[in-house]
């Protein structure tokens, strides 16, 4: 390669675009500006800092909020001219609290529009499990999830097997609409156990994490090898 092919590509007023990405679920959280000094701050510290382009200065994400994004790893695109941060976020990410800074959808005549899109993927695990521990705080006398809570731990685990049990006949049956729902159901269910011994959904996703380009087997308790 050569060293004009290495050299990244910058606009007029000497920025590149930046976008940033949940190294776990690949969430796109939001997208900003970095000149040479924001890039060099930013690998120096392991904290995302910017540009600002209206108040001309440097500033990093989440100094007056303390929504930090802690970098992973950077990446540059094929033609130079983009970086991508893979950061861990401390927060939500966006000022309005949102996790993300996209969540309204565009309109078929290419305007912004009125109503927030549903998240995808990791976005609606979190909104499910934000609202398990809401629930866990605050219970409420016709909630589901407050009732199963206050049940114990041993009620929510007989959910738990009984939705497993449903997810294993759906798959056996080859029934596509039954095994999305019941999928559902278990995943809802497990959510419950995390929220029930307060482990967040951020220490499950960085155990996967720790399974990229690994086997993802591990030793049983007993000795003996899984899978």
């Amino acid at each position: 390669m050569s060293k004009e092919s290495r050299t990244m590509t910058f606009d007029g007023q000497g920025l590149i675009p930046a976008v940033i990405q949940d190294w776990l679920d690949g969430t796109v959280l939001m997208v900003g500006y970095m000149n040479q000094e924001a890039i060099a701050k930013t690998l120096q510290t392991r904290s995302v800092h910017f540009w600002s382009r209206s108040r001309r200065k440097l500033w990093e994400k989440g100094e007056t909020s303390g929504h930090f994004l802690k970098v992973k790893d950077l990446f540059v695109d094929c033609d130079r001219d983009t970086i991508l941060v893979k950061a861990e976020p401390v927060g939500p990410t966006c000022h309005t609290g949102e996790r993300a800074c996209f969540f309204v959808r565009m309109t078929e005549e290419g305007q912004a529009g009125e109503e927030k899109t549903q998240d995808a993927g990791g976005g609606i695990l979190d909104r499910v499990y934000q609202t398990i521990l809401t629930r866990k705080a605050s219970p409420q006398p016709d909630s589901y999830v407050s009732k199963l809570l206050q049940g114990g731990a041993d009620r929510i685990l007989k959910k738990v097997v009984e939705e497993a049990g449903e997810v294993i006949i759906a798959a056996k049956n080859q029934k596509r609409e039954e095994i999305i729902y019941e999928t559902a159901d278990l995943l809802f269910h497990t959510l419950l156990v995390l929220g029930y011994h307060d482990v967040t959904l951020n220490e499950v996703y960085r155990e996967l994490g720790t399974r990229f380009g690994k086997s993802g087997i591990r030793p049983s308790p007993e000795g003996g090898s899984r899978g």
